[in-house]
């Protein structure tokens, strides 16, 4: 005879909703050590759950639902997949993805995710953005991960761009540079609010205007790593011009790649004569380049764990937004 919840909970000596809570992710709240103890003695019983019998029962598959937004291309997806994965895996869910690109628009891709039935859905986008959800479907996504839902119905997780442009140009100056260049990403939404942070702490530090430079690093009006560069220009012109900077600050690391290359062709040295930072953390760029690359690092392992949280619980404020804070990356570019 197969074990029932009422079993488990009569052995474990706790409710059967507490049961449940543990074993299906439920809204039960219960302490690491008696989520435990009920597994523990589901499996010594033999407890097998019914997916079948419990969708029909609650309405819902032990899944997470996520629309991607080209977010699997992103070399950071495995970051958040990872981060919502493990919390979700902690309450026996799984996780699914769909990609939203091309020419499915967003409400065929929520309709396709909800026949699965999942206990939650999240909104995942590749890069930091504001995204308009139809009004008929404002209420099927749980969470926006690393985007903001335009008119802010649904609770965001975004990373502090703000926060983390301050703290990278107050580390410079820290550092005794004085001539900072921004060599910024146009058009874009990440690159509007570091540029708004990095303008602040070098007010703040009590820096004139002509030490706050901030130039586009792609000719086009917006941000692609396939528009025309005009890195090598901008360093070769920067270097060479009456009042050359002490240290780059760029937009992301494949511009801070570009740089190193450009202070190179003009027989700059990294950091004696110009220190250069960057934000993301792409680890196969930052580590690798000589010598390795001072970067501010992405929360998106934090966002995804925060998503699971809020998705399983349910307690968040509708509507909120969270800004999650990088982590300061300190290598030898500096």
């Amino acid at each position: 005879m197969t074990a029932s919840l009422t079993d488990i909970a009569k052995r474990a000596g706790v409710s059967v909703k507490t049961v449940s809570g543990a074993l299906h992710g439920g809204s039960a709240r219960m302490s690491v050590e008696t989520r435990q103890r009920v597994k523990e003695i589901a499996e010594e019983l033999g407890y097998v759950t019914n997916l079948a019998a419990r969708s029909m029962r609650q309405g819902w598959m032990p899944l997470i639902g996520v629309v991607a937004d080209d977010l699997i291309t992103s070399p950071f997806a495995t970051e958040i997949i990872r981060g919502l994965d493990g919390a979700a895996r902690a309450s026996d869910m799984a996780v699914f993805a769909m990609t939203l690109s091309g020419r499915r628009d967003v409400a065929s891709v929520l309709e396709e995710v909800r026949r699965f039935r999942p206990r939650a859905i999240a909104y995942a986008a590749m890069y930091h953005k504001t995204v308009s959800l139809p009004e008929e479907f404002a209420d099927t996504v749980g969470v926006m991960i690393n985007c903001r839902e335009a008119n802010d119905r649904v609770t965001s997780l975004v990373p502090d761009e703000v926060g983390a442009a301050q703290e990278i140009t107050s580390y410079l100056i820290d550092a005794g540079r004085r001539n900072i260049v921004f060599i910024n990403l146009p058009g874009l939404l990440a690159g509007e609010l570091r540029e708004a942070g990095f303008r602040r702490a070098m007010t703040d530090a009590g820096l004139d205007s002509t030490c706050t430079r901030v130039l586009p690093a792609v000719r086009r009006a917006v941000y692609s790593d396939r528009a025309p560069s005009l890195v090598l220009s901008h360093v070769t012109e920067l270097m060479r011009g009456p009042n050359p900077p002490d240290a780059i600050l760029c937009g992301n690391d494949r511009v801070a790649m570009e740089v190193y290359a450009a202070l190179r062709r003009v027989g700059a040295q990294i950091p004696d004569d110009v220190a250069v930072a960057s934000f993301d953390n792409q680890v196969d760029i930052a580590s690798r380049l000589d010598p390795p690359l001072t970067t501010m690092a992405l929360p998106h392992r934090a966002m995804g764990r925060q998503a699971a949280d809020i998705l399983l619980a349910g307690d968040a404020a509708r509507g909120e937004v969270r800004k999650l804070s990088f982590q300061l990356v300190e290598r030898a570019s500096v």
